[in-house]
């Protein structure tokens, strides 16, 4: 499940939102009541929501999100009057918030973080032209060595790359100097 924390000016407010979050299945990663304390944990997790108030001790929400690390997003948590002005890209909810709100906005988020994950996922590598000559070359080995087709000798690279836990252009290197040591013996 992607992180969440939570800033508020006041502790006891984020601990409150804190516990709210926690007795319905979510999981906090930190409290704070400072922007600069949640950008330094943002920065060692791998992704996920800021639930925060309009303004911290340190700085205001709009600070903190121009920082914030690009697979974070922010929830703003405030009253009507400060969300007429809010920035394109932050979601916001206003107060006092409703429980089944909270959750089902965090749900909905989560929802698209890993939908746009899953998309950069299924999108091709972008390789070097060196890289790809290193490729062309095991496949081309593979192809006259083993006679084997093109599409074969890829698959046998990426075969070689699964089951080492290696990437394509890796298992392409080891496949030329194997056969480089064995042209030598």
């Amino acid at each position: 499940m992607p992180s969440i924390i939570v800033i508020f000016p006041k502790l006891e407010d984020a601990k409150k939102i804190k516990n709210l979050l926690m007795r319905n299945g979510f999981k906090v990663d930190g409290v704070f009541t400072s922007g600069a304390q949640a950008l330094s944990l943002a920065d060692d997790l791998q992704g996920g929501v800021i639930v925060c108030g309009y303004r911290f001790s340190d700085m205001i929400y709009s600070e903190l999100y121009e920082d914030l690390p690009p697979n974070f997003e922010m929830l703003l948590v405030a009253s009507p009057k400060y969300l007429a002005y809010v920035q394109p890209g932050i979601v916001c909810l206003s107060m006092p918030i409703k429980l089944n709100e909270l959750t089902s906005t965090l749900a909905m988020m989560f929802s698209a973080q890993q939908r746009r994950r899953k998309k950069l996922r299924s999108q091709p590598v972008k390789r070097s032209q060196e890289e790809q000559r290193i490729i062309d070359e095991a496949k081309g080995v593979l192809m006259e060595r083993n006679h084997l087709s093109e599409g074969d000798a890829h698959k046998y690279l990426q075969k070689c790359s699964m089951d080492s836990g290696t990437n394509l252009v890796e298992s392409a290197q080891m496949v030329l100097r194997l056969m480089q040591q064995q042209q030598e013996e």
